[in-house]
């Protein structure tokens, strides 16, 4: 279903479903990220490897602050300023980031969104929410409430509309030790 609101798609989000909502480029497809089952479900309507991992979006790094080890000086020096923004980082795991999150990695992908919607939706959920590209593994990413419903049909419990930003696609991932570019933006 197709909804406008965020408290609608937060009920879904709590109650184990997954949500389909817009970033700064794409759409993504997320869910509560300590709910093993629906992180699962999101990976096989991906058909992706689960030792790939997800990321997690927030909209403050307070959010993400459990799901992560303390940033040293120098990450922090790296990756506080590129936040809130359109700048994902791998960081070092908490003992709390599932491996079902991290994949076969010892990192965890996060990213601090300034795009309003996706902002929203986390802190009307109270969360973090994963957050993977809205598509089959190896297809392009959906830009639209239209082209989720194309890859997905009713696979996903709602779709959030509202827009993308004004990125051309999924945003730029880096390692936060050493600041290399892991995938191009």
């Amino acid at each position: 279903m197709v909804i406008p609101g965020l408290d609608e798609a937060a009920a879904v989000v709590h109650a184990g479903g997954i949500v389909a909502y817009p970033t700064e480029g794409v759409y993504g497809l997320g869910c509560d990220p300590s709910n093993e089952e629906a992180v699962m479900r999101i990976l096989r309507l991906k058909q992706r490897d689960t030792s790939l991992g997800v990321l997690l979006l927030a909209a403050s790094f307070e959010q993400l602050a459990p799901f992560i080890a303390p940033f040293t000086a120098d990450v922090a020096a790296r990756v506080l300023p590129t936040w809130p923004g359109p700048e994902t980082w791998v960081v070092p795991a908490s003992e709390h980031a599932s491996v079902w999150l991290r994949g076969a990695h010892a990192g965890i992908a996060v990213r601090v969104t300034a795009h309003a919607p996706a902002a929203a939706l986390c802190r009307t959920a109270g969360m973090p929410l994963v957050s993977t590209s809205a598509n089959r593994h190896g297809q392009a990413p959906a830009r639209t409430v239209e082209e989720v419903r194309a890859a997905f049909g009713d696979e996903v419990d709602c779709i959030v509309d509202a827009p993308c930003g004004g990125a051309a696609g999924p945003t730029r991932i880096r390692d936060a030790l050493t600041g290399a570019v892991l995938r191009a933006s």
